[in-house]
């Protein structure tokens, strides 16, 4: 099986030696790290077994985010972490997606971008859910950006995991949402909008967005997801998610990458062939600026507002039996993973350790 990391291997001299200056320093350590990952540059361990004499070579993930063999236990992980937000009520995914008329300025300045974005969407959605017609309360809300669609090209959105309802400071209550509806996608668009113009008309660029940008649509989404722990677990997918799964990648011959994706309207199946560099170029463009968060939370979720969360719970636990149990037992971290001899599968054990050749940056910070 062709694996990023082997495309990574093969073609990073040959990219760098054409793109190295145009590559942030992010890209770099991305490109590198993935380059390394579970190679004997990282160093590692050699396992024998007592009962057949087989011996095994396991080596060091390079744990940087943007890498798709790092990402799983990751998600465990953050799942885990989550059970104090689990609300017993129904939740929604709301999607924000910024217009394609914006996406070259994203790509020039990700950082003011990608945080505009968050703003901009989670007081949009505020502001509406606190009018009583709607929802009257604050909402809670869990935001994922991501920057890909399903063939790689650069689409930069942001998914929001909300409890359907909303907490009233003023009557201390919890004030649930229709089961069927959250808010109205097309005011909260023209919202959305209107608070990314004021935060964006800010900085010198903004004389350089076409106006047209101000008067189209921007797309707003809503999805009903189910109640509580299903919600988090379709969520998790969404936190770790790198551009592409080694799994997607189907060939690498004659310096092309071969790939599978399936379409997010037809729900057909594709491949897409790329150029080597250009399979590179397509992946590198997704990955975050140092230090940037794609997790964040707002409202009853935010780690400044916990009160405001246990003050939710209490008012649950108060009104239904139910609920004051829905929150799920903490379990125990699982014992760590004994390593089978893959010829008997007895238990193998370290013989020695690999010390690493190269450097691998260390991973970025934040989710």
């Amino acid at each position: 099986m062709v694996t990023l990391g082997d495309i990574f291997r093969q073609y990073g001299p040959q990219y760098l030696e054409r793109y190295a200056d145009r590559l942030s320093a992010s890209q770099r350590q991305a490109l590198h790290a993935i380059a390394v990952c579970r190679t004997a540059a990282l160093g590692g361990h050699v396992y024998r077994c007592a009962a057949c004499d087989e011996m095994l070579y396991s080596y060091h993930s390079c744990r940087n985010r943007h890498c798709p063999q790092c990402q799983h236990a990751a998600a465990q992980r953050w799942l885990q972490e989550q059970q104090d937000l689990l609300l017993p009520v129904p939740y929604f995914l709301l999607t924000f997606t910024l217009p394609a008329e914006l996406r070259s300025v994203a790509q020039q300045q990700p950082r003011l971008i990608y945080n505009l974005l968050f703003r901009a969407s989670a007081a949009a959605a505020q502001e509406l859910a606190r009018d009583p017609r709607f929802i009257g309360g604050q909402l809670g809300l869990i935001g994922i950006l991501q920057t890909w669609a399903r063939n790689l090209t650069y689409h930069p959105h942001i998914h929001y995991l909300v409890p359907s309802g909303g907490w009233d400071p003023t009557t201390q209550a919890w004030r649930p949402a229709r089961p069927d509806f959250l808010l109205p996608v097309k005011a909260l668009s023209v919202l959305f909008r209107a608070k990314f113009r004021d935060g964006l008309r800010k900085q010198a660029l903004f004389q350089h967005i076409p106006a047209r940008v101000w008067q189209q649509d921007w797309v707003v989404h809503c999805l009903s997801v189910g109640n509580g722990a299903p919600a988090l677990k379709y969520l998790a997918p969404y936190v770790f998610q790198v551009a592409i799964s080694n799994k997607r990648i189907v060939s690498l011959e004659n310096d092309q990458v071969s790939f599978v994706y399936t379409d997010a309207r037809t729900r057909q199946r594709h491949t897409c062939t790329l150029d080597a560099l250009a399979f590179m170029d397509r992946f590198l463009q997704h990955v975050l600026p140092k230090g940037f968060c794609k997790v964040r939370y707002y409202g009853c979720f935010s780690p400044t507002q916990r009160t405001t969360l246990q003050a939710v719970r209490h008012w649950f636990a108060q009104t239904s039996v139910e609920a004051a149990a829905a929150k799920p037992p903490v379990t125990a971290a699982p014992p760590p993973a004994v390593i089978r001899c893959p010829k008997c599968q007895q238990p193998m054990a370290v013989v020695a350790t690999l010390r690493p050749t190269a450097r691998c940056p260390p991973p970025a910070t934040g989710i």
